[in-house]
């Protein structure tokens, strides 16, 4: 039988969820017009997101390994500093980050539905293909990395008692 990994093998789940979820948001109806606190508070949330994501990528480019969602398997170092020290998926996240943004500067709830949908697509579909590939390359490091830092968010993104 086929892994999960296999299954979806060359699929580009990333880019497909991204744009699915900016188009079903585009679509969603439009709330009241956007007061100013919740547009600064879009913005906040948009320019902490791609902070993230730039320097996520940043991360990957200077330790010389790829970022390439379709091919896991082909990293050739564990980054587990920076953003990667908060989170398995900080490129993930900071995109939810800017589906989050978007939903707040759209003002209605159905704007709210991409955002679940793209972290459920990724949660269930990618990042468990990405682990299994990661875990067959790096073994023992990647599990030590898995059992210290969260896939998504949780208190040990927080917890900086216990960095390395």
């Amino acid at each position: 039988m086929a892994s999960r990994a296999d299954r979806h093998k060359g699929i580009p789940v990333p880019p497909v969820a991204m744009a699915a979820a900016v188009v079903l948001q585009r679509l969603a109806p439009k709330g009241r017009r956007a007061r100013r606190l919740r547009r600064v508070v879009a913005v906040a949330l948009a320019a902490g997101s791609g902070t993230l994501l730039l320097s996520t990528l940043g991360a990957f480019a200077r330790n010389g390994t790829t970022a390439d969602p379709t091919a896991p398997g082909n990293a050739s170092v564990l980054v587990t500093g920076g953003s990667n020290g908060l989170s398995r998926n900080p490129m993930y996240l900071a995109v939810a980050g800017l589906l989050v943004a978007h939903a707040v500067e759209r003002g209605s709830l159905p704007a709210w539905l991409p955002v679940g949908g793209f972290v459920l697509v990724m949660d269930r579909f990618q990042i468990a293909r990405e682990e299994e590939a990661l875990r067959n390359r790096f073994g023992e490091e990647y599990l030590q990395y898995c059992a210290r830092t969260p896939r998504w968010l949780d208190r040990r993104s927080v917890d900086f008692t216990k960095r390395r």
